[in-house]
């Protein structure tokens, strides 16, 4: 099956263009300047579907390289399929999940098995990052040498670090394990950045003076900016003394915005995410949607969003990970000290950026590079992420003239709820390609079954 794309323009990370798009099987074939559909003497392409895109942008898919997809074990709240569901609906077209399940993703079995477990369920290309823990060095070394379980360094994104205690509590807290995980240079090292003895401090200061009754709008207060930002200076110190090749997630404060900034200038290995959550909301938003939008690390303020804003118009940012982290509605419903942190957000990210982008006159050609380059760059991943001849017809097709009310009657995945329900986002997806198939037509899905690949990491 193919398809012939025209009248709408490609948005990459060098700029916009018009051209057509030619997909034939599962590769992008050509891509032609101007908007005028194709006639080829020799029909080579008789039989394609020929779709007017009306100038609508093309990009190509989102790669979302920090996701919480929460199987195995936690599959009652999110599982592979329906998460990768959600996750075309919302223009990405390629996931890698973290190791925080149930088995922890921390040894060549569990990774073997996720591989095995996402083959033919997810529909989106799928693919793994492998855990740390304070003694699996060696079992870590050994899979990237390619001698476990028959996985390699190929099998897998990156290392994550939980250097603050999240969902899982993966924490890694050994100063000597942590020095030498750093010491590792073949792959991308993931760290979530929080001080474990500072959120400690803070949350027991919060419980003597609330007991069980903590309000939501303290969050920031416990996982307090402070906490973000000594374990982020600890880990740029660690990537810098050892020329780690080091990716800081979920940024979440202006000064750890200002110490990337800094490490860079030492040294180019240093990358830096931030999430759609944390461009939109912030702690303003804890009186209306209270646990909603309870995360790790947490939303902080408004200087903060405007901050984070200018940092991804000025390319500061590198990429942009969901930290989809969905989990049930009666479960969101209890308690501060009980209440799951975690966000439900990879099908509004893109909306959410292409909102951002058009408040503060950010280019489209940033979107396209946080969205699906930069994260292909950096993981090296096959074919994958870039609107050019031969890679994989993996793509998003967005109307970013249309605003849309978020309704929970459009939530694809198992949760059922967002936090973003009621919010006016700018850009309606309309066509999402993965592999060539269009698994969204009309911003509705077809009938194509799971055709997600397993994703090949060469760095």
């Amino acid at each position: 099956m193919g398809y012939i794309l025209y009248n709408g323009k490609t948005v990459t990370g060098e700029g916009i263009t018009e051209a057509t798009v030619i997909i034939n099987g599962q590769r992008i074939e050509r891509i032609i300047p101007g908007n005028a559909p194709v006639h080829d003497p020799e029909e080579r392409y008789k039989g394609f579907e020929t779709i007017d895109l009306h100038r609508k942008y093309i990009m190509a898919g989102g790669i979302d390289a920090h996701v919480h997809f929460r199987e195995p074990g936690l599959s009652y709240k999110a599982d592979i399929c329906s998460e990768s569901r959600a996750a075309v609906a919302g223009g990405v077209t390629s996931f890698i999940d973290m190791p925080n399940t149930k088995p922890a993703t921390t040894s060549a079995d569990a990774l073997s098995e996720k591989l095995e477990m996402a083959e033919g369920r997810a529909y989106a290309n799928y693919g793994f990052h492998l855990g740390a823990t304070n003694g699996n060095l060696d079992e870590i070394r050994k899979i990237i040498a390619g001698g476990k379980q028959g996985v390699s360094g190929k099998d897998f994104g990156g290392i994550k670090i939980f250097m603050g205690s999240s969902t899982g509590n993966m924490l890694v807290d050994d100063d000597n394990a942590l020095d030498a995980l750093f010491g590792i240079k073949e792959k991308e090292i993931l760290v979530h950045c929080e001080d474990e003895g500072t959120i400690r401090e803070n949350l027991l200061k919060a419980e003597n003076l609330y007991g069980e009754e903590i309000p939501f709008e303290r969050h920031c207060d416990i996982r307090s900016r402070e906490a973000c930002i000594l374990s982020s200076a600890k880990a740029l110190d660690l990537a810098v003394k050892h020329g780690t090749r080091l990716h800081l997630l979920h940024i979440s404060t202006s000064e750890e915005l200002e110490m990337v900034r800094s490490a860079k200038k030492k040294d180019s290995g240093i990358t830096a995410e931030t999430s759609a959550n944390y461009l939109w909301f912030c702690d303003k938003d804890y009186g209306r949607l209270g646990s909603l939008i309870k995360c790790n690390p947490s939303i902080k303020t408004g200087n903060d969003r405007a901050a984070l804003r200018k940092a991804l118009k000025d390319g500061l940012i590198d990429t942009i990970g969901s930290d989809h982290a969905p989990h049930l509605m009666e479960e969101k419903e209890r308690k501060y000290l009980t209440a799951p942190s975690g966000i439900p957000s990879i099908q509004q990210s893109l909306q959410v950026l292409l909102t951002v982008a058009r408040a503060e006159n950010i280019p489209l050609s940033r979107i396209a590079s946080v969205f699906s380059e930069k994260a292909a760059d950096m993981f090296g991943i096959r074919d994958r992420g870039y609107l050019k001849e031969g890679y994989f017809a993996d793509l998003a097709v967005v109307d970013t003239d249309t605003y849309m009310e978020i309704s929970s009657e459009e939530i694809a995945g198992k949760c059922g709820w967002s936090p973003y329900t009621g919010e006016k986002l700018s850009g309606r997806i309309t066509d999402v390609f993965v592999n060539g198939r269009r698994v969204i037509k009309d911003s509705a899905f077809t009938p194509e079954l799971p055709c997600g690949q397993r994703l090949v990491f060469d760095k």
